[in-house]
């Protein structure tokens, strides 16, 4: 799907909050100025191998807030690639921070609306996603701005390749609804989930946000809901 399309179904709406929050430290504003230009993505894309070693995995965080996640799973994974996309830029520098400190060689990270930047990859480049607690944009008026919408989740379905896998987790019974319907009516994905613990228990591999930490904290039931890419 084209960046226009995805565009006119969202009105062109901004689908994230603050851009930007307390003034970065010395070092994260270095990091950011140094660092980030060299783990971003090409300017031009044409295949797999333009991101990463041909047969190497491709994971994608979408939205990886305080990359508590990213850095977890990067570094347990490390025959992985990462490729997170947030636009929070105390966000991006902290995951900044994170692979300098642990000395990560296989994350990219991309400071910008992942609408953009999904539209520049190519078909079947992705073997798995995640879209941990997005925002969810509470107010009725105001759910054309999630980003789960059905032209997103047809992207995602060109993107992540037959028999990957895409995650989806929140802490919002009306937004897990909401993803929950767009996802399958799609057709393109397979809920995996067998038994009611399938989604209301944490999966094995998945790493908790300091987010997430504070859902369950003030009582709110967080779920996860695991699709396969089935054609």
């Amino acid at each position: 799907m084209s960046l226009n399309l995805l565009q006119t179904e969202t009105h062109g709406l901004r689908l994230y909050g603050r851009a930007k929050g307390h003034k970065l430290k010395p070092r994260q504003a270095h990091l950011v100025e140094t660092l980030l230009p060299t783990l971003g993505l090409p300017e031009t894309i044409s295949s797999r191998a333009d991101i990463l070693p041909e047969n190497m995995p491709l994971w994608l965080e979408i939205g990886f807030g305080g990359a508590e996640h990213l850095l977890a799973q990067a570094q347990q994974n490390p025959d992985v690639c990462l490729l997170g996309i947030e636009p929070y830029l105390n966000g991006v520098a902290k995951a900044l921070s994170g692979v300098e400190d642990h000395k990560l060689e296989n994350i990219r990270l991309v400071r910008g609306d992942a609408r953009e930047v999904l539209s520049t990859l190519p078909d079947a480049s992705l073997d798995r996603a995640f879209i941990l607690y997005p925002d969810p944009w509470p107010k009725t008026r105001h759910w054309k701005r999630r980003i789960i919408q059905a032209g997103f989740v047809t992207e995602l379905a060109r993107l992540i390749r037959p028999g990957g896998r895409l995650r989806f987790a929140s802490d919002i019974d009306h937004y897990q609804a909401w993803a929950l319907g767009h996802i399958l009516d799609n057709g393109h994905f397979s809920w995996t989930a067998e038994h009611a613990d399938d989604w209301c228990v944490a999966p094995d591999d998945h790493v908790p946000t300091r987010y997430e930490g504070k859902a369950k904290k003030a009582g709110r039931p967080c779920v996860y809901l695991d699709f396969t890419r089935t054609h």
